[in-house]
């Protein structure tokens, strides 16, 4: 597949083929004006596939609003920009958003802490191998494999060929058996 001749139209006609409701128009503001957007919401938004997801939005916005675009106010790039500047400004005072930024992956903060701290996890020193070798063979097996192994749970269920509720429980109760070790 060839890759797209990019479009340039001036702001004349890119308003006038918005407002007509032409494809080449939005195929040309996003030619021209993707780039600038996308700076705009990455600004206020941190995330890039959200900032991605809000810079769709806001052609779908600039589609469906072209008939308010008045050329007396203002530059289309500054009233495409102000879109783009209030959707990203709603997306984070959004509580879906805000939820989201609560809800972090464990593993990314735990190794994000870890590295700031310079701290390395070494099980042996801890005597926790010991411990999980210690345990019942079906509860070391999938410690060993999710902990030390670095499997996924829907890993280690396809490697033991256990189904996922099983490798589950046995990781709970492993771990159960382990906190006795420590009370």
């Amino acid at each position: 597949m060839a890759p797209s001749k990019k479009i340039s139209l001036t702001e004349e006609e890119l308003v006038l083929a918005l407002k007509g409701r032409k494809t080449i128009a939005m195929q040309a503001l996003y030619d021209m004006y993707s780039g600038a957007l996308l700076g705009v919401i990455a600004r206020i938004i941190q995330h890039q596939e959200i900032a991605e997801d809000v810079l769709q939005e806001t052609f779908i916005k600039i589609w469906n609003s072209s008939t308010h675009y008045d050329a007396s106010k203002g530059r289309l790039f500054t009233w495409m920009m102000n879109i783009a500047r209030n959707l990203a400004i709603d997306k984070v005072r959004s509580k879906d958003f805000r939820n989201t930024a609560k809800n972090q992956d464990i593993e990314n903060n735990v190794d994000s802490i870890d590295a700031q701290s310079k701290i390395t996890f070494n099980a042996d020193i801890l005597g926790l191998k010991d411990m999980v070798t210690a345990l019942k063979p079906e509860f070391h097996t999938v410690l060993d494999m999710v902990y030390f192994k670095g499997y996924t749970h829907i890993e280690a269920a396809e490697e033991l060929n256990l189904p996922l509720g099983t490798v589950k429980t046995r990781i709970r109760m492993a771990i159960l058996e382990l906190r006795k070790y420590f009370n």
